[in-house]
């Protein structure tokens, strides 16, 4: 495919329970996730028809329920489940997420911590 077309989802928070210390677990904080999705829109552009293209408001209930769901340690198993999800259509070539963490448990003054991580769909032949 020559070209892509980029779905995009900024700043979706929900509330977790992800972290190595005890605390982060008991105690849960905000996580917020950014999703940069790469596929075809021509489909769905040409039928104007939301069955053509990844309904972004699914797949936003579908990260909220990762995040809400399962604590894991590290932020970045959490990316990973993040982005299996999204691989989950067949019409997404390949997509980037962010976590942010921007309470995450150090002793100084900071702004964010995120983790950034890009996968595309595997094919016979490598990725495609």
């Amino acid at each position: 495919m020559d070209s892509l077309d980029e779905i995009v989802l900024t700043g979706l928070t929900v509330f977790g329970r992800h972290g190595v210390y005890d605390h982060e677990r008991a105690d849960g904080q905000e996580f917020t996730i950014d999703l940069r999705l790469r596929l075809d829109l021509a489909p769905a552009a040409a039928s104007d028809d939301v069955v053509d293209t990844v309904h972004y408001g699914e797949l936003a209930e579908k990260v909220a329920a990762i995040v809400a769901g399962e604590p894991v340690d590290l932020i970045e198993t959490l990316a990973s489940r993040i982005a299996d999800a999204a691989l989950g259509d067949e019409r997404v070539h390949d997509v980037t997420v962010t976590v942010h963490k921007p309470h995450a448990p150090i002793p100084l003054t900071f702004t964010d911590v995120s983790v950034v991580l890009t996968r595309g769909r595997i094919t016979a032949g490598g990725v495609a």
